[in-house]
């Protein structure tokens, strides 16, 4: 494709960018390095139905438009090898979004995706709302700017090329990184650099390729990091060897945030072997020692006296009576007819397959720390802040995380591991325990949600929604320390939770006046944003509302839906499932199907499953488990506009629907007497393999929009509710309280003094 055709031709779909001139810089460099500027503005839509919020502007918009003005920071660099690097300022915990950047490069720049080198930016305050990862913001908001600062580079090294080859640009091809003239001579991209670099920053104007000549994006492409990942070779924090960074644990409280007080053996258990340093720090006592296997001993002989946490003697029952208090009415029941539900969602554990970790080597002058974080602005500053620091005299490494579900939007182990080293004047290799992270870390909170919709005849008259909620820490604000601090205000943190909460929930159907508030209470808890929020919970408790509103009006629950959704777009995904998954099929007794709707940040999405609650299923003997119903097939139809990477959105689909199935049915923590019972994810039953579905499409849907829409956590919440809705049908009795087999405990709690379990010994018992 020559240079003049690839800024020039029109782009024929109406949703593309079309015409439209990007302006960006070529910067002053040895080689070349390219940035974008973006100053066009989102164009205005005239004509818009319905007064819903989130068709005028949700969090993903805020978030989005909050990049831009720093967009041209960001920079794509060809190197004199041929490859092209780029720091992505956001952060990989397994979603796969070095694969679909390096795609975004690689379709501008006509090189292969393999010589695309995407690593992960360190802290840059200058960045400012340019460095949060979260609400399936990452592509949305850089796949523009990248797009845009590749076909700059692109373009001046056409030019480059010209000079060198002695023809005209528009006679020149690029194709898998080298330029070929029409002689049939050719010169690759990384001799071209030098020539194409800037020798002063200089303003220039780049039309993108259009959508029809693309060639990787919205193409299968497998993970970059793939290969890395199932040899062992992948790099995360606890694999750096920083020099004199040795391992590192916390003894911690026995309950909640409970407070350190004496500790009666610090002689003793300094001596121990392997033991370099045992201080007392602000979250408990931490032991330095030369291997993770002696700090688990050292910490399980600590005999500490602890002081009241800010859970003290709460359970489950106590804060659901909160939750009652809290509870915003509903208003005087309806005149006409109506249908009401409340449900219950209990606390989830946060803990991702990556415990909490962090490096950190602080100095009198200097700090230098590595964690996986998705905010790491806020982590810098509020360390700079902590020790005292200039901010420039603190730099902090983003490595890559072992997943997140929102855990790492908190940068806790961070800060724990620059006290310590600050303490003991050392560096420290901090990791947290399993059982840490389980009682002491981040918990999706527990929430109440009752919904009530009025109707007469075929017509819904109105919807209301009043999800009340322990309090949802989101101190994290949007990435930087102004909007982290408001978040802490006694103000601020109720607007900000009530802003989140409005602009991410959606009402995808014509159910008349509606309203969704939220509630929050008690700040005793450690909580964050787990993957979809508030999500899950609130559609959740909508679909089986809706559910009943199709028997009361003696119709098929799928007819509903689609009779009801907005748009072609939504009633497209809903359509595809029904016939994929072959709705309304003759199932034994006990089994059933379930159907839901999702829609969120410009992407819509639909779930069928099949369910078996039979007693042979349900009894089903699991060791120190709960079998419970099994589901035995999903069907997913996922619309994001333009999928970059459809290979990679199929697996995001696939860990949206595991984590739907076990928040539907055996996914939550047990809150007795201040603390969480469960201790490890041998006794937190994310969904394991005897609930995986044996059967399981994927069904991405064609272009729509022409640019992406959010797909990090589409799946979880419609995915959570479909499994609901199939249980109450299977059952006959709709489910209000979530996991459904919360109510049975299946294991012997652990104790929690000494706080960290005995090492397990007997696992080659269990081996089958």
């Amino acid at each position: 494709m020559t240079g003049t055709d690839h800024t020039a031709q029109q782009e024929a779909d109406p949703h593309s960018v079309g015409r439209r001139r990007f302006l960006g810089y070529v910067l002053a460099a040895p080689t070349l390095m390219a940035a974008a500027e973006l100053v066009t503005a989102t164009e205005a839509q005239a004509d818009i139905p319905s007064p819903e919020i989130t068709e005028l502007i949700d969090l993903n918009d805020v978030m989005t438009v909050a990049a831009l003005p720093t967009s041209g920071l960001i920079t794509v660099e060809v190197n004199r090898d041929g490859t092209v690097s780029f720091a992505l300022p956001r952060a990989e915990v397994g979603q796969g979004i070095t694969t679909s950047t390096a795609m975004l490069i690689a379709e501008e720049l006509d090189v292969p995706v393999e010589r695309v080198h995407v690593t992960l930016a360190d802290a840059r305050p200058e960045l400012l709302f340019n460095q949060l990862t979260g609400a399936s913001n990452t592509t949305i908001s850089t796949y523009t700017p990248v797009r845009v600062a590749a076909a700059i580079a692109r373009g001046r090294l056409l030019e480059a090329a010209a000079s060198q080859l002695g023809a005209p640009v528009d006679e020149l091809i690029l194709k898998a990184g080298v330029v070929t003239g029409p002689s049939g001579r050719s010169v690759g991209i990384g001799t071209l650099s030098a020539q194409a670099a800037g020798v002063r920053t200089q303003r220039v104007a780049v039309a993108l390729k259009p959508r029809d000549q693309f060639t990787v994006i919205g193409k299968p492409h497998s993970r970059v990091d793939a290969l890395a990942a199932v040899t062992g070779r992948k790099t995360f924090a606890m694999d750096l060897a920083v020099p004199g960074a040795e391992p590192t644990m916390v003894c911690r409280p026995p309950t909640i945030n409970g407070k350190v007080g004496p500790v009666a053996n610090l002689t003793e258990v300094r001596s121990m072997p392997g033991v370099t340093d045992v201080v007392t720090i602000s979250t408990g006592v931490a032991v330095r020692a030369r291997t993770f296997g002696q700090c688990i001993d050292a910490v399980r002989a600590l005999r500490v006296s602890w002081k009241p946490g800010s859970a003290e003697g709460k359970s489950d029952e106590t804060v659901l009576e909160e939750l009652q208090a809290a509870e915003l009415p509903l208003g005087l029941p309806p005149l006409t007819p109506s249908v009401e539900g409340k449900f219950t969602f209990y606390f989830r554990s946060n803990s991702a397959l990556e415990t909490n970790c962090a490096v950190a080597d602080v100095r009198p002058d200097r700090a230098e720390i590595w964690s996986s974080l998705k905010a790491p602005i806020v982590a810098k500053e509020a360390i700079a802040a902590k020790l005292g620091l200039p901010l420039g005299a603190v730099t902090v490494h983003v490595t890559e995380g072992g997943g997140s579900f929102g855990r790492k939007l908190f940068f806790d182990a961070a800060l724990e591991a620059v006290e310590i080293s600050r303490k003991i004047g050392k560096p420290v290799k901090l990791m947290w325990h399993r059982a840490d992270d389980s009682r002491q870390g981040r918990a999706h909170p527990m929430a109440t949600s009752r919904v009530r919709i009025a109707y007469l005849g075929n017509t819904v008259l109105s919807y209301k929604q009043r999800h009340t909620s322990v309090a949802t820490d989101l101190s994290h604000g949007l990435g930087e320390i102004f909007t982290a601090l408001a978040a802490k205000l006694p103000v601020g943190d109720i607007g900000f939770s009530e802003t989140f909460f409005q602009l991410s929930q959606s009402m995808p159907y014509n159910f008349g006046a509606n309203s969704r508030l939220l509630s929050e209470t008690d700040k005793g808890f450690n909580t964050g944003s787990m993957r979809n929020v508030y999500s899950p919970d609130a559609t959740c408790a909508r679909e089986l509302v809706v559910d009943q509103l199709a028997e009361r009006m003696g119709k098929d629950p799928f007819e509903v839906r689609r009779d009801f959704l907005r748009d072609d777009r939504s009633r497209a995904v809903l359509e595809k499932v029904a016939e994929v998954g072959h709705w309304g099929r003759t199932m034994p007794a006990g089994m059933a199907q379930g159907i839901a709707f999702h829609s969120e940040y410009h992407a819509v999405s639909a779930v069928l499953v099949e369910i078996d609650c039979r007693p042979e299923t349900v009894d089903r003997p699991i060791r120190n488990g709960v079998a419970g119903p099994r589901v035995t097939r999903v069907v997913v139809a996922v619309d994001v506009g333009l999928a970059v990477n459809p290979r990679g959105l199929e697996a995001q689909m696939m860990g949206c629907v595991m984590d739907g199935i076990a928040l539907a049915l055996t996914s939550s923590l047990h809150l007795r007497d201040g603390h969480f019972l469960e201790a490890s994810w041998d006794n937190y039953f994310y969904t394991r393999q005897w609930n995986t579905p044996p059967e399981m499409d994927i069904i991405v849907m064609p272009t729509t929009t022409g640019k992406p829409g959010g797909a990090g956590e589409l799946g979880v919440a419609a995915s959570m509710a479909a499994v609901a809705c199939a249980y109450g049908r299977a059952t006959g009795t709709m489910p209000t309280s979530f996991p459904v087999n919360h109510g049975t405990l299946s294991f012997d709690p652990k104790p929690t003094v000494p706080p960290i379990p005995e090492s397990p010994t007997d696992g080659l018992d269990h081996v089958r």
